[in-house]
């Protein structure tokens, strides 16, 4: 019997069924090894495709039955009578290694487990599970997403390996690109060569290294959850990174993975490693990343060689660095998807580091928490909450908190670094029109001012344009340009030349610029923290710098009242003196997650995944957790030379994925609103399916970015 045929082969160069089975259970059970469930693993990949016995199957790979045969549910059907735990646990993961894992009921055109058992092919004769003992639990389970988390785990170590086993018989020379990437200890090695260039005079650079080694010393900790609170411009990217080394090599952990909530960061974070540590050693993983462009390519070829064993590295993240998204993380970490799910056994075993960790959305706070929990507790993972702005997560903080952080904190006394690293004053400017603002600006030689949304940005920044030295940036401005303006702006700091910028928040987490004084309109606590560290960042005006903030009398949109109200409520009160203190950030989101308690999982995300009788719904779970949640139409423009030869390039390509990649860099995000009003005048055209060009450049503002006409929706208030 056999498992893959070959086009230009016969059977008799075809993969064996037992072989393969045999190949994948190997695979699945090393991979389950590493969170204690080898026998599990072993379990699933043995019975994975027992289906593929079915004389239906083989008469198809011989060309000989063109009807449907299915293969996946003749295992699922024989783990779940079994009628355990364990069965019922393996039964959702064969079930789902080629659709996705199911949900245990469902109607409509999506198959279920019950579905999938109920029309699977019967085993003729004896039970390949006739003797068969059960494996013991890789730890004892306290409640049904323990489980459910679990299975996921198992699912995504089948996948991979059934995944790896298919590729390895079918393409073997793809199969040789893979390559785990350079060991730890040379990670290290660059990274202390690296710092030791590093300066260490002065009193912000004395900080700095003081930080750096106090977290290295944390290294040897055990295991588990930490924080990091290290003040902005304290070299937290750098000094997470150095423990994270540390702390795997002192503990046997497998990589790093670097979470960023936003793709600007993730691009300035993952150059910075990449300039430090050996080829091969990072995978960037989010939607704006282009190999090509980083990847310059020797020849002619298509793709170059770093490029391609990049582009596999991502596909299970078997790499020694990651650098990813919140949304690419903690959705991967509720997907049922094969292709989202097939990294997820890589993670155990590793150090997570969550960059910017105030940006855990809060209507998803509960699921993001628990699944933070499980992977600290029970997959031998470290995770870093790294911040400036330290979340009330603790457990006593609120009730859905995280337990066993007392005593892991990696910096040094975070209430005295707040005093050390005390660059800016908090000024309040009242309630003030737009038009005031603007005068503000006009007679300041550099300012920053950041506002909430991409329209009042744009608005303010109409009111200053023929400034010397104006800019503007927003996310209506694809990211090649807006990175082209950062350039811009960091020549002008540093040269002394007007620069006046106005900006969305965009700018404020991770954006590496330094303002002599920073104007922003009233946000939540932690924003405006952020935006104060764009300000004197170095020190370099002085004792401090103001940082100004205003109630915009043209009103605050919505979506940000709350926060604004939050903070404004723990300015009035006893840290009014101290507003950017350790603890008054904690009693700001104390407050901000109390007042939301009943959102913390708005989608019911838990409820899908903890019934108690293992009846889950992983695709309903999966559906409903998305982190952004706004319907959005990419738009591509056209912006440079390079642009304008991809996307003319794109309506004839035989594969246009690897185009589309490169074009990411020169994407706008719009709203459907948005995206019908620019259809409906002939603004953009169709190139392939789903991927529309801007071919009305007179849209397209060099100073404003991409301009929609009439544009009086609502939703173009959001950022």
């Amino acid at each position: 019997m056999y498992a893959h045929s070959l086009a230009d082969a016969g059977p008799e160069s075809w993969q064996g069924l037992e072989e393969h089975l045999q190949n994948v259970a190997d695979k699945a059970s090393s991979f389950a090894a590493a969170f204690g469930a080898a026998d599990w693993g072993r379990a699933v990949g043995q019975l994975h495709d027992v289906g593929k016995s079915n004389p239906r199957f083989q008469q198809r790979l011989l060309g000989e039955f063109n009807g449907h045969a299915d293969h996946k549910g003749a295992g699922a059907k024989l783990l779940e009578a079994l009628g355990s735990p364990f069965g019922r646990m393996a039964a959702y993961c064969v079930a789902g290694h080629h659709g996705g894992l199911p949900d245990f009921y469902g109607s409509g055109p999506r198959a279920s487990l019950q579905k999938i058992i109920k029309q699977a092919y019967e085993l003729p004769g004896n039970s390949p599970l006739d003797g068969f003992t059960e494996p013991g639990w890789p730890f004892p389970p306290q409640n049904a997403f323990q489980c459910a988390f679990l299975t996921r785990m198992l699912f995504s170590a089948l996948v991979d390996a059934d995944f790896l086993d298919t590729e390895a018989f079918v393409d073997k020379e793809k199969s040789r690109w893979r390559e785990p990437g350079p060991p730890l200890e040379a990670l290290r090695a660059a990274l202390d060569r690296r710092l030791a260039a590093f300066g260490t005079t002065g009193r912000i650079n004395g900080l700095r290294a003081e930080i750096l080694a106090h977290c290295r010393e944390r290294a040897a900790l055990a295991p588990g959850l930490f924080t990091l609170t290290v003040p902005t411009g304290g070299g937290k990217t750098l000094t997470s990174m150095a423990f994270a080394l540390d702390h795997a090599l002192a503990h046997g952990l497998r990589r790093v993975v670097y979470v960023i909530p936003y793709t600007s960061i993730i691009e300035q974070n993952a150059r910075v490693f990449r300039d430090i540590f050996p080829d091969g050693a990072v995978i960037e993983h989010h939607s704006n990343f282009d190999a090509e462009a980083v990847f310059a390519r020797a020849d002619n070829a298509r793709e170059s060689a770093e490029a391609r064993r990049h582009r596999l590295a991502c596909e299970n993240w078997d790499a020694p660095v990651v650098v990813t998204t919140n949304v690419q993380f903690f959705e991967s970490l509720f997907a049922a998807r094969t292709s989202r799910c097939r990294k997820l056994h890589n993670l155990a075993g590793s150090v997570i580091v969550l960059d910017e960790a105030q940006m855990l959305p809060v209507e998803f706070l509960d699921p993001c928490l628990r699944a933070v929990e499980e992977l600290a507790a029970h997959y031998g993972c470290s995770v870093v909450l790294c911040t400036a702005t330290q979340p009330a997560l603790r457990r006593e903080d609120f009730a859905p908190g995280l337990a066993g952080l007392d005593g892991r904190e990696l910096a040094p006394d975070p209430d005295r670094l707040h005093r050390d690293f005390k660059r800016t004053v908090l000024r309040d400017l009242g309630e003030l029109a737009l038009s005031d603002v603007a005068g503000l600006i006009r007679e300041r030689e550099q300012v920053l001012s950041i506002v909430n949304t991409r329209a009042r940005a744009s608005e303010l920044f109409g009111m200053v344009r023929d400034e010397p030295g104006a800019r503007h940036l927003s996310a209506l401005m694809c990211p090649a340009h807006r990175s082209a303006r950062l350039a811009e702006i960091r020549h002008a700091l540093k040269a002394g030349e007007p620069c006046r910028v106005v900006s969305t928040q965009l700018v404020e987490a991770g954006v590496d610029v330094s303002f002599p004084e920073v104007i922003r309109e009233m946000a939540g606590l932690d924003s405006i923290t952020q935006a104060a560290g764009r300000c004197n960042r170095e020190g370099e005006r002085g004792d401090t710098a103001p940082v100004s903030v205003f109630y915009p009398a043209e009103g605050l949109p919505r979506a940000f009242a709350a926060q604004a109200e939050h903070a404004a409520s723990v300015l009035r009160g006893k840290y009014g003196d101290d507003p950017f203190s350790p603890e008054a950030i904690r009693q700001y989101f104390r407050l901000h997650y109390w007042l939301q308690r009943d959102r913390l999982d708005r989608k019911r995300i838990m409820d899908a995944l903890s019934n108690d009788q293992g009846e889950w719904y992983f695709r309903r779970a999966a559906d409903d957790f998305r982190l952004i949640d706004n319907p959005m139409v990419p738009v591509i423009i056209p912006w440079d030379d390079r642009a304008r030869e991809l996307a003319g390039a794109l309506p004839y390509a035989e594969h246009p994925g690897g185009i589309l990649r490169r074009l990411q860099q020169y994407t706008v995000q719009v709203y459907e609103r948005q995206f019908r009003s620019l259809d409906e005048i002939g603004a953009v055209e169709e190139a392939v399916e789903g991927c529309n060009v801007l071919c009305r450049m007179e849209f397209y503002d060099d100073l404003f970015g991409l301009t929609v006409p009439g544009q009086a929706d609502p939703e173009y208030f959001l950022a």
